[in-house]
């Protein structure tokens, strides 16, 4: 701290005298000082470093400024603020009293009426707050400060500046604002916070001043949350039977767990301690020794059983807490003993929420289909229940590896991993169950259960609830979810997990090899047909038929395709017509016509216009019935971008990765939001999917061309090194395709790099267009290698940043003699690439071609 505020000294000393330290907390350290030109005593607040580095000097100094027009009784003030030697500092009243925490140290609990004067002034003052549009988020003794009879509420200003101002840097350095003893449920989990979370916080300081002690305490600041959010504030008359019942009442109303169940104003949260906002100290204290009681609340901590169950103890709420809880591990909590306040990394936070189930371990070969079926059957458990799991495909690509578990969790990005395993016994199966944080260490106690060989069909969903039931409480989570139904027919079930078996080593397979999946998937197939045969009521073997026919479908060639798709159709309709309302079954339709559109040549267009609207119907209705289906949401981005709907494709393909980000296409779907994202102009967006993609699939090559794409956009630098770095990247890539491949792969780069170093930038033009024009010449193919003349296209698209707008036109028009359905539009408007062409009456032929 000596270096603070030598550091402060050296540039204040015309204005301050700094004299000695008051105190620090988490987030800032706080000066004595003196005001040489008002000659007045001043207290001076400076952020931490990494704080202000976080915030920045300019946001800093708008945002304080809300709070400095703060002026009320109730609130200190603030005299000046600003930035000194990269410190962000402001300067208050030096207050000779003391703060409520130290009062609270000194007596422990407070006289009522003292305790319930100090709430409603602090009401007072945030009433004002909020009615100026400012929210503290950091109600605590600490930052209530007691000057002669009255409180004053401190720290408007670092609340605001760090809480909004700083809002995406603090996220970008792991810090948020709050202390855990007096944070509300919804800003522990970072969503919205307004005026009813500074009243849970003074709800919780009122607890405290009448019963001694916070009204939760705990061991970890996330333990700490996950009771404000599940537990029912206990009963401050059993410690102190004097305190009124409608101030008790009071406090259990303002520390409801859904802040629309809180008071909603300071004005209202007087009312329930049956005070008025503003009266006078004696007048309170006449008041409460003469008004009669009021009506109860009835915001008690019993609640009648046949009541809907209020938000905070909902399954998906106490799932997202628990999983804190477990994850605690992983969550780093700074300086929460010493001065109570806590810094979370909202990254950290996230991870804790997240689960993955690990594929079950098991020592017999004949084991394998139980334990993929079991580990499947409890994904969807835990998803059901609404708590953060990774799908089957993102655990997919470790089944039956030795990949270690902090590996694992370190690429999920999870902070707890649901383990499992299947050994026999005799003629009976031990299956157990356990949890472990994302170092591998075991959480809690294992669960085991002992069922006969011959009975695992049946008993297979009860396996599944009773494994799920007791994860949750393990995860302290206490619902009940209905397993997925499965079908009575033993030999059905039976025939039904080898084939899926056969489906997961088909995936698994064409991740490093498409065509090696085909003998698996005929495999699957095979056994799907004989479970479907075992029970024609069983809607389930019929679905999966339908879908192995569809991947089946899109790993054969063009001249393949078609049969398979089919047989696809006769599948769902067969599906449809055991269960009309099945979501699986109605996007396995929508998804057939959409790969029947692509297999059909441009010369069928009426057939492909009715198949694409039938597939968007179908799709549309799919994620209807499961808003939660992401291949369907998939598939509907893609029916999108071919109906030059980009902003409806980027809106499915962002809900199917919000889905579920390991769909087995994810790469597909994240290609998708970078160029709908990009022909929007939308370019940090298109960035930040381009990234994503990279560190997912590095051998991707989509995901290191769309770098040279962003070098194109119009605001991008110019760097030719990086353009031509890219350029040799892709070529490797490459280097293990088919010629014809890498040749045309070459071209297409080298034409990336010719645009990226020769287009204008800010209307200026680029002082290497020569050398960008001789690259583009010598990157031309010839008809062997680009038969459609898409890179003649593409080319064209170059010319025309560059500037070379009559060669821009010519390329096109050769591009669109071998390409009639291409549209030079994004929806309804010209795509942003040809603004500089749309004067151009040659160019406008071009696009009224298709009209």
């Amino acid at each position: 701290m000596a270096t603070i505020f030598d550091r402060l000294k050296n540039k204040l000393g015309e204005r301050y005298e700094l004299e000695r330290e008051l105190g620090q907390g988490g987030m800032a350290v706080v000066f004595l000082a003196k005001d040489l030109r008002h000659d007045r005593e001043v207290a001076i607040k400076v952020l931490h470093p990494e704080l202000s580095a976080s915030i920045g000097a300019d946001r800093f100094e708008r945002e304080i400024k809300l709070a400095a027009r703060l002026q009320h009784p109730n609130i200190l003030g603030l005299y000046d603020s600003g930035s000194a030697d990269n410190l962000l500092y402001y300067v208050m009243p030096f207050i000779k009293g003391e703060s409520l925490r130290d009062r609270l140290e000194r007596e422990g609990q407070l006289p009522i009426d003292d305790a319930v004067q100090i709430a409603l002034e602090v009401a007072e003052a945030l009433g004002h707050a909020h009615a100026a549009g400012v929210v503290h988020r950091d109600i605590k003794p600490e930052n209530i400060l007691l000057s002669g009879g009255h409180a004053l509420v401190a720290d408007f200003g670092i609340a605001r500046a760090a809480s909004e101002a700083g809002a995406q840097k603090l996220t970008q350095t792991g810090m948020a604002v709050g202390t855990p003893v007096y944070m509300p449920p919804e800003q522990a989990v970072g969503d919205h916070v307004g005026p009813a979370s500074d009243l849970y916080s003074l709800g919780c300081v009122l607890y405290e001043m009448l019963a001694g002690e916070p009204p939760f305490l705990a061991k970890s600041a996330q333990a700490l949350m996950a009771r404000h959010a599940m537990e029912a504030v206990p009963s401050i008359r059993i410690v102190r039977n004097t305190v009124p019942e409608e101030v008790e009442d009071a406090i259990f109303a303002a520390m409801a767990k859904v802040p629309a169940d809180r008071p909603q104003n300071a004005a209202q949260f007087a009312e329930m301690l049956g005070l008025p906002i503003g009266a006078t100290a004696s007048r309170r204290s006449a008041i409460r020794h003469t008004a009669s009681r009021r009506v109860p609340t009835g915001m008690h901590r019993t609640m009648d059983p046949d009541l809907p169950l209020p938000w905070w103890r909902r399954p998906w709420a106490l799932g997202v807490l628990a999983v804190l809880v477990v994850g605690g591990g992983f969550v780093a909590w700074k300086a929460f003993a010493g001065s109570r306040s806590a810094l979370l990394s909202p990254a950290e936070l996230a991870r804790a929420r997240k689960v993955a189930v690990l594929y079950f371990g098991y020592p017999e070969p004949d084991l394998a289909p139980v334990a993929d079926g079991l580990t499947e059957a409890l994904i969807a458990s835990l998803r059901a229940a609404n708590l953060d799991v990774v799908s089957r495909n993102g655990v997919l690509p470790f089944r039956g590896t030795q990949t270690p578990v902090d590996s694992i969790a370190e690429r999920l990005e999870v902070g707890t991993l649901v383990r499992g395993s299947i050994s026999p016994e005799g003629e009976q199966i031990r299956i157990t169950t356990w949890l472990t944080d994302a170092d591998g260490n075991d959480q809690g106690d294992r669960s085991n259960f002992l069922i006969h060989r011959d009975s695992l069909g049946a008993a297979e969903a009860k396996v599944v609830e009773e494994a799920s039931r007791k994860l949750r409480e393990q995860l302290r989570v206490t619902l009940v979810a209905e397993a997925r139904a499965r079908a009575g027919n033993q030999a059905a079930w039976r025939l039904l997990q080898r084939g899926e078996k056969a489906r997961n080593d088909a995936d698994q397979a064409a991740l490093s090899d498409p065509k090696s999946a085909l003998p698996l998937l005929a495999q699957a197939d095979s056994l799907l047909e004989q479970a479907a045969v075992a029970d024609p009521a069983w809607v389930d073997p019929v679905l999966a038929r339908g879908e192995v026919a569809l991947q089946r479908a899109q790993l054969s060639p063009v001249g393949e395709k078609l049969p398979w798709i089919e047989a696809g159709f006769q599948l769902a309709g067969r599906a449809i017509e055991l269960d009309a309302s099945n979501a699986r079954a109605m996007a396995l339709r929508g998804s057939l016509e959409y790969e029947k559109w692509r297999a059909l040549p441009p010369a069928q267009a009426s057939e492909r216009d009715t198949l694409l609207k039938s597939a968007e119907a179908d799709l549309q209705s799919a994620v209807r019935a499961d808003d939660q289906l992401a291949s369907a949401y998939a598939t509907l981005s893609r029916v999108m971008y071919e109906k030059k709907d980009v902003y409806s494709a980027l809106d499915r393909a962002r809900s199917a990765y919000g889905a579920d980000r390991y769909l087995t296409n994810s790469a597909a779907i994240l290609d998708r939001l970078f160029y709908s994202s990009y022909d929007t102009q939308n370019f940090t967006e298109a960035e930040k999917w381009c990234n994503e993609g990279e560190r997912r699939f590095p051998r991707n090559p989509t995901f290191t061309r769309c770098h040279l794409w962003l070098m194109i956009a119009p605001d991008a630098v110019r760097d030719v090194p990086e353009a031509w770095r890219l350029a040799a990247k892709l070529d490797s890539l490459y280097q293990s395709r088919p010629d014809s491949v890498r040749a045309y792969q070459a071209s297409f780069a080298r034409i990336l790099v010719g645009g990226a170093i020769g287009k204008k930038v800010a209307g200026q033009p680029s002082p290497l267009a020569d050398s960008a024009r001789r690259v583009l010449v010598r990157a031309r193919p010839d008809t062997r290698t680009d038969p459609r003349h898409e890179l003649t296209g593409y080319e064209g698209v170059m010319r025309a940043q560059i500037g070379d707008l009559d060669e821009a036109i010519g390329l096109f028009k050769e591009y669109v003699s071998f390409n009639p359905d291409h549209s030079f539009s994004v929806g309804q408007n010209i795509h942003w690439w040809y603004r500089e062409l749309r004067d151009k009456p040659e160019f406008q032929a071009l696009v009224a071609r298709r009209r």
